[in-house]
């Protein structure tokens, strides 16, 4: 594959796991919103809906252009997510497009065996995505930042923690520092693939302690696991910064970590779906955080 295609690949597959991801963000701050807040929840629906536009074209030009391992993973869809948005939006009264969900599970991966040129028209097409994308998660990121700053000043309330508003924040300027990364043509060092694996092991650290919060305080085995889990990735994260950005000392640890917490989430959305687990969370937070580990797991293994 020569580099005109890798970064039309590089920006689709970007775009199908972080937009959905971006999508609910905005779906979760406007569901989390109290009455006094309802300006800030159209506007959060408002954002949704662009991101909802958005996916529709990236899914529109992906078909027999994204690749195998980035389609199989289950990083942009889970055997999970339609029947997670179904009650999500059942419980929650929000509506939700699960056609982009229906159409994203039809795509079709690149044959990599067959050598093909990539079509101008479709380059520029990808550039135009690039270029909307980060016009639409930097608005993103001005809501989140407003939001989280009214949170902090005791403005507003909100379901929503406030360092899940961080958390998503930084996961908003994490897609964005791709965005411009592929826009610029820049090779990714090692130094960027060390901050990554740090980032993503906060990231999984921060979901075992909101999973730890949200769920029933009954569920006590269930708390013990997601306390261990936030645990390790502490660790993990400790001994990064113990070997001062000299190398990635711990990327099997992170990987065999990672494939236990991707499976103690999956059990976690079979639960929330079928009811069978007490906790405060929505079955959409679920599968979106699965994802996101099923990423990450695709990243580790290279």
């Amino acid at each position: 594959m020569d580099r005109t295609q890798d970064f039309v690949a590089d920006s689709l597959e970007l775009h199908l796991f972080f937009g959905r991801i971006m999508k609910e963000h905005a779906f979760f701050l406007k569901v989390g919103f109290l009455p006094p807040s309802g300006g800030l929840a159209r506007e959060s629906e408002e954002i949704m809906h662009k991101w909802e536009a958005l996916l529709s074209q990236v899914i529109t030009l992906s078909d027999f252009v994204v690749r195998c391992p980035a389609l199989e993973s289950g990083e942009f869809v889970t055997p999970f997510t339609d029947c997670a948005e179904l009650q999500t939006q059942r419980l929650t009264g929000a509506p939700i497009n699960r056609r982009l969900t229906a159409r994203t599970l039809q795509l079709r991966a690149d044959d990599c065996r067959q050598e093909r040129r990539t079509a101008l028209s479709l380059v520029r097409q990808v550039r135009r995505l690039n270029q909307e994308a980060l016009q639409l998660v930097n608005r993103l990121i001005a809501l989140k930042e407003r939001v989280l700053q009214q949170v902090q000043s005791c403005c507003i309330a909100t379901a929503n923690y406030p360092l899940l508003l961080e958390h998503i924040l930084r996961e908003a300027r994490f897609y964005r520092a791709h965005l411009m990364q592929l826009e610029g043509q820049d090779v990714c060092g090692c130094q960027e693939l060390l901050e990554s694996e740090r980032f993503w092991n906060q990231i999984m650290m921060e979901h075992a302690l909101f999973i730890r919060g949200l769920l029933d305080p009954t569920e006590e085995e269930l708390i013990q696991t997601a306390d261990g889990f936030a645990g390790d990735y502490r660790q993990l994260l400790e001994a990064a910064q113990a070997a001062n950005c000299k190398g990635m000392p711990n990327g099997g640890n992170a990987l065999a970590l990672t494939q236990k917490f991707r499976d103690f989430k999956r059990a976690g959305v079979q639960g929330i779906e079928t009811c069978r687990i007490r906790s405060l969370i929505l079955p959409l937070l679920a599968d979106h955080v699965l994802r996101e580990a099923n990423h990450y797991t695709r990243v580790l293994e290279g």
